[in-house]
């Protein structure tokens, strides 16, 4: 019986529904591990304000936190490991980043075909691209990504999700006379990625995954969206700036660096409600213009093997 690996790390659960959805047509086939990777001391759900954003630097620049030991042995032979993460910051989230840069890592990954699975808001890119070079560097191989995202607007997932993250209030809700949807990614959703589980499933019984990523895509593993893309990668290069003037104030909880975390604050939301919209509207001009080079991103970040198709109208 073939063996797969499945690591995790979720504060609200979501992540662990997403797994299971995924996983379900493999339970029973398989022989299936599950890890939970656990930080010390764990990270707060809700957040309650200054906490998040004391996550903010060390997200970025992807410093270690302590984390709890593995229950799995990283000698152990699997022929498939799937690893779940979230997005903190454009990066991935602390306990995974500390994970993947482990020497437990090394011995898990190294010679091991690996699937990533995100549970995210919308902007994903830049965090999978640190997580695929972490995954070069432990000397494992990328074979899949399947991508779960909140569908709504970007300005109104901002509202939904911070209001679950700070008051842990997922459901739908009215305010300012506007109706918000539910933070996160839907239920449908979730259930429809048992699909994914299929294709997966098939590639194991096969004894190949060459054509894997192709199958995911085609099912809707991943939806590249090249303006949020573009944005997210301004976004990136600014967030690196923030987080090294921050760190020179000291490290994570440190108070002195509240002053700069509150800054940062300010400038986030201010960029997100005042210049985001405008940039997103300069991007989708650009791409209506030449649509070939958003065709080219979506190729390239979904991990370029599909015949990419785009059109500005969808976006």
């Amino acid at each position: 019986m073939k063996k797969i690996l499945v690591l995790y790390y979720t504060q609200t659960g979501q992540l662990k529904q997403i797994v299971d959805s995924v996983m379900a047509p493999l339970v029973g086939g398989f022989q299936v591990t599950y890890e939970e990777l656990k930080p010390v001391p764990p990270f707060p759900f809700p957040w309650n304000g200054m906490p998040f954003f004391q996550a903010f630097p060390e997200s970025v620049k992807e410093i270690p936190c302590g984390m709890e030991s593995l229950q799995v042995d990283p000698e152990e032979h699997f022929d498939l490991v799937i690893l779940a993460y979230q997005v903190w910051y454009l990066s991935p989230s602390i306990p995974v980043s500390s994970f993947l840069q482990s020497p437990e890592a090394r011995k898990i990954l190294g010679g091991r075909p690996v699937i990533t699975l995100l549970g995210v808001r919308n902007m994903w890119i830049m965090a999978q691209e640190r997580v695929k070079a972490r995954i070069a560097e432990a000397g494992g191989r990328l074979v899949g990504n399947i991508v779960l995202a909140d569908p709504a607007p970007n300005l109104t997932s901002v509202i939904t999700i911070v209001r679950w993250m700070m008051k842990g209030e997922k459901g739908a809700f009215r305010k300012f006379g506007l109706r918000f949807p539910e933070a996160g990614v839907p239920a449908a959703f979730i259930e429809k990625a048992s699909v994914y589980g299929d294709i997966i499933k098939d590639s194991l019984v096969k004894g190949s995954f060459d054509d894997l990523q192709n199958k995911l895509v085609s099912a809707g593993a991943v939806k590249v969206d090249p303006v949020l893309t573009n944005i997210e990668k301004r976004g990136k290069m600014m967030f690196g700036i923030w987080a090294k003037m921050i760190l020179k104030k000291g490290g994570y909880n440190d108070p002195k660096r509240e002053r700069r975390l509150k800054f940062f604050k300010y400038y986030l939301f201010a960029v997100i409600y005042l210049v985001s919209p405008f940039a997103a509207i300069i991007f989708r001009l650009i791409y209506f213009i030449n649509n070939q080079a958003a065709a080219k991103i979506v190729k390239k970040y979904s991990n370029g093997m599909e015949s990419a198709s785009w059109r500005v109208e969808s976006l």
